[in-house]
């Protein structure tokens, strides 16, 4: 981790720098407060060792520009104070340090207040990785690593807003794996789930990078494909279907199996409920089943405007 030590002493950096070097810290040494927060703008720090009494922007300054600033990760800070400063302490504590040294320290006492920062830095990344894999578990399907029903529902609500907003259009795709149900009894539901991450991955590598695509339910799937116009939608629901068509799954002494899917697509230009937009991608879906499987169906939903 890195380090940062602001001080106008030379000597007093050698000190800090030699100590911090030892505890395995990559130190980066500023002589005065201006300097230091024209780097923290652009690579903000996660602990920083400053001198109060230092040149342009003092050490109490400089601590409040941090906490304002309100970075993506925690800054843990200390900052020094000389012994005839103690009652400086408290209105440092209040601007944020947390945590302080007093002039002449001992290099055990400055190892270990680092050390304690350290430990609560340490703290502070578990609780965001925790944090991080709980989103995930709300936000992404366990099984396909595409975004869930809940996520994609959210998503949705946002894009209708941007794109009646923009005067753009948009379209939704739902496509499922045709008879999954009998593929699912005769080679069993390991090879279900098999065919449904194929599916899922093959999705993945035919939508452009800011299109959205969930796994909605079952052996179903939702794509949002902003900024499409009907020709669009549907180069891209042909993509999909062409890349799955091609694909087969191997099944120890068996005949590979063959995955086809039905997609329903629509595409829109004017205002409209989620659900009603939902329910009319259903209906062209149902549409594409009729015409025999592995069909696709498009439709332009502002034509019932």
């Amino acid at each position: 981790m890195q380090i940062a030590i602001i001080d106008d002493d030379p000597i007093a950096r050698q000190i800090l720098r030699s100590t911090l070097t030892h505890l395995g810290l990559k130190v980066l040494e500023f002589p005065d407060g201006n300097a230091a927060w024209d780097y923290f703008l652009t690579n903000p720090p996660r602990f920083v060792v400053t001198e109060w009494l230092i040149p342009s922007l003092n050490g109490l300054e400089l601590i409040r520009n941090i906490r304002a600033a309100r970075f993506n990760r925690y800054t843990y800070s200390i900052i020094i104070v000389g012994k005839e400063d103690e009652t400086n302490i408290v209105s440092g504590l209040d601007a944020g340090a947390d945590d302080y040294l007093i002039k002449p320290f001992d290099i055990a006492q400055l190892r270990s207040r680092v050390q304690i920062g350290l430990r609560i830095l340490e703290q502070e990344d578990n609780l965001n990785r925790t944090r991080e894999q709980m989103e995930r578990i709300t936000m992404y399907d366990y099984l396909t690593g595409l975004f869930n029903r809940r996520a994609v529902y959210l998503h949705l609500k946002g894009e209708i807003e941007r794109f009646h907003r923009d005067g753009s259009s948009m379209s939704i795709m739902l496509l499922n794996l045709d008879h999954f149900k009998i593929l699912n009894d005769t080679y069993g539901s390991m090879i279900g789930d098999q065919a449904l991450c194929l599916v899922a991955e093959q999705i993945t590598q035919s939508v452009r990078a800011y299109d959205w695509a969930a796994r909605w339910g079952g052996d179903e799937f939702l794509i949002v494909l902003p900024n499409t116009t009907v020709v669009s939608a549907n180069e891209i629901a042909n993509r999909i279907h062409k890349r799955i068509d091609n694909f087969t799954i191997n099944i120890e002494g068996k005949e590979p199996l063959h995955v086809s899917t039905s997609i329903g697509v629509i595409t829109t230009s004017i205002i409209a409920k989620i659900d009603d937009l939902i329910q009319a991608a259903d209906e062209a879906l149902n549409v594409a089943k009729q015409k025999g499987r592995g069909f696709i169906y498009g439709k332009d939903f502002s034509d019932r405007a």
